[in-house]
């Protein structure tokens, strides 16, 4: 039976893939203050506003490619049954090829309805931008289907469930500071090794972490020749 492969990943994962990041220096959040764009509070004050933000990050995933650590992880489900649990909204993983991804945060090429959570919908790449008047067929305005501050974040019982079942866990750039999705950690049984692929010190609560002190794209290939 082939091992348990659970990756969590973050931010770093995809910046090398050109998709800006929202906390470091730089990042989206010193340009958009959070509560403007990334609540719902933000939402029903200027819904234009945020609808253009997520626009905007769309346009920018039309133009990425996934890179060779997303190609990475999608490879080693030749050996390992991976499940990957991603903060990110992106599709990169998929892209790449992997088939079991969890968005934690939700995805950025979907929408959903704001009068019935039931309703999502794929968003056709030829036509990306969502605006004021675009409705469900409920008649409801549709809104990014992403988890904005103050929200629920329904998929992290199943990311927990994979979590405990893990026999391999593996953090790909992420701060570990971001909660619930932090709080992972504390679901991985005490003798599974862990592995951080993470240029930056990322300080958790547990001491038996084999840190690889490189990007995704060069961690990737390290953790591949590790477990081999």
């Amino acid at each position: 039976m082939r091992k348990k492969l659970a990756v969590l990943t973050g931010a770093g994962m995809s910046a090398e893939s050109g998709i800006a990041t929202f906390r470091d220096s730089g990042g989206l959040w010193e340009q958009y203050p959070v509560e403007q764009v990334a609540t719902p509070e933000g939402f029903t004050a200027n819904p234009e506003l945020v609808l253009n933000f997520y626009n905007m990050r769309r346009r920018e995933l039309m133009n990425a490619k996934p890179n060779a650590g997303h190609y990475g992880l999608a490879a080693m489900e030749k050996d390992f049954d991976v499940h990957i649990i991603t903060q990110n909204i992106d599709n990169l993983h998929e892209q790449a090829g992997s088939t079991n991804v969890l968005h934690l945060h939700g995805e950025l090429m979907k929408v959903r309805s704001t009068g019935d959570d039931s309703l999502v919908y794929d968003i056709d790449p030829a036509h990306i931008d969502i605006h004021p008047g675009d409705t469900c067929e409920k008649g409801f305005q549709l809104r990014p289907h992403i988890v904005w501050f103050g929200e629920a974040v329904p998929m992290i019982y199943e990311a927990e469930r994979i979590c405990a079942q893990a026999d391999i866990f593996v953090i790909i750039g992420t701060s570990m500071n971001v909660y619930p999705a932090a709080g992972l950690l504390n679901d991985i049984r005490k003798n599974v090794p862990v592995y951080l692929i993470d240029p930056k010190d990322v300080h958790t609560n547990r001491y038996n972490i084999h840190h690889i002190r490189k990007g995704a794209s060069e961690g990737v290939k390290e953790l591949k020749e590790l477990l081999r």
